[in-house]
């Protein structure tokens, strides 16, 4: 069976080495004789794989020692909780950036531990453009804005800045383009987009920041100075996409870091978003300047047309287009290991449709 050309918004396609890998250490991690499934958290082997992948993702955003990386359980949406729980002061406020699902996912899980601003939102418009022109003041505990917004296909493209600390969930676009990620005072993404399967999720903090919301009594489990102190194994962790994402860091490192896959990322997105600009049978969902370069939702101006370019991307090996339930529609995801040659395949095919 021929390989499918993979869109899918998550989990999506990784790099056809780090499946390899993954199957041997399975099968044999390490030599040792014993699979990584069935392997200690605390062994040797694997706490030099929990080493290795939190060093790593230091390397690769340029982070000195005042940042702790975590590997954690949950996913994207715990975060909505922890983050608030760690950094909303009691009786503070939080300003909230509203630009799409998830971001308003995370709006409501803050009201429920303290005050929350929404300091800009499209959802009006149904989320078809990245706010602009807010201002976030002194007053906040802290700034969250999701980075890129899977759903709708927009991306912010710049940063504010802020007189608080920025945290952002970067989960859909995070190592696919190059950013000063020390303007950052928290990072979190939920692997399974750029960085290894679903299971586990990337937290990058800076350690100063915690300890001063005045709560007392925190939930140990819901509390990063003590996943810090443990070294990401306060609890078990999640052994298998810890190791699965050390590949695909490995395998973007080695292959030209950040730098490389943002350049290959942006050929990609031109490719596809040149022949939704020049087809009249296709169009975006969201303003010009704010596309994102990892998910393109876009749709066909003749639904006329769906049977037939339904039918001819699934003929060409094509799996994942749909658009999300509540958008409908198409999106091609075009993370870090999706070939370009992939992305020539769904354009032929949009090409085809007359």
């Amino acid at each position: 069976m021929s390989k499918k050309h993979n869109f899918s918004a998550g989990p999506c396609i990784l790099p056809q080495e780090v499946f390899e890998k993954s199957a041997e250490a399975i099968l044999d991690f390490n030599g040792i004789g014993l699979s990584l499934l069935e392997i200690s958290h605390r062994s040797k082997d694997f706490v030099a794989v929990m080493d290795e992948a939190r060093a790593i993702v230091k390397r690769l955003m340029n982070l000195g020692d005042d940042y702790e990386v975590l590997y954690l359980g949950g996913g994207a949406s715990l975060q909505f909780a922890m983050v608030p729980y760690n950094l909303l002061k009691v009786a503070g406020k939080a300003a909230y950036l509203d630009t799409g699902t998830w971001a308003a996912g995370a709006v409501k899980e803050a009201k429920k531990l303290g005050t929350v601003d929404v300091v800009g939102s499209s959802k009006e418009e149904n989320y078809s453009f990245i706010p602009k022109n807010y201002t976030v003041g002194s007053e906040y505990d802290y700034f969250h804005c999701t980075s890129n917004n899977t759903i709708y296909g927009t991306q912010m493209k710049s940063f504010p800045e802020v007189d608080t600390l920025m945290v952002c969930d970067m989960s859909s676009d995070i190592f696919s383009r190059q950013l000063d990620f020390s303007k950052f005072d928290m990072i979190y993404a939920g692997a399974q987009k750029n960085m290894g399967p679903a299971g586990v999720t990337l937290v990058v903090i800076k350690k100063e920041i915690l300890g001063k919301t005045g709560r007392e009594n925190m939930l140990s489990i819901l509390d990063y100075s003590q996943h810090i102190s443990k070294e990401s194994m306060y609890n078990t962790p999640p052994v298998f996409p810890v190791y699965a994402s050390l590949l695909t860091l490995q395998y973007l490192e080695k292959n030209g870091g950040i730098a490389a896959a943002e350049a290959r990322n942006e050929a990609k997105a031109k490719l596809l978003y040149d022949e939704i600009d020049s087809n009249p049978l296709f169009e975006t969902f969201c303003v010009k300047e704010d596309r994102s370069l990892m998910n393109v939702s876009f749709q066909l101006k003749d639904e006329s047309k769906k049977e037939e370019f339904d039918n001819a991307w699934k003929a060409a090996g094509i799996s994942g287009l749909n658009g999300h339930r509540s958008l409908g529609g198409y999106r091609a995801s075009l993370y870090n290991a999706l070939p370009i040659e992939s992305v020539q395949v769904l354009v032929d095919v949009m090409k085809s449709i007359k």
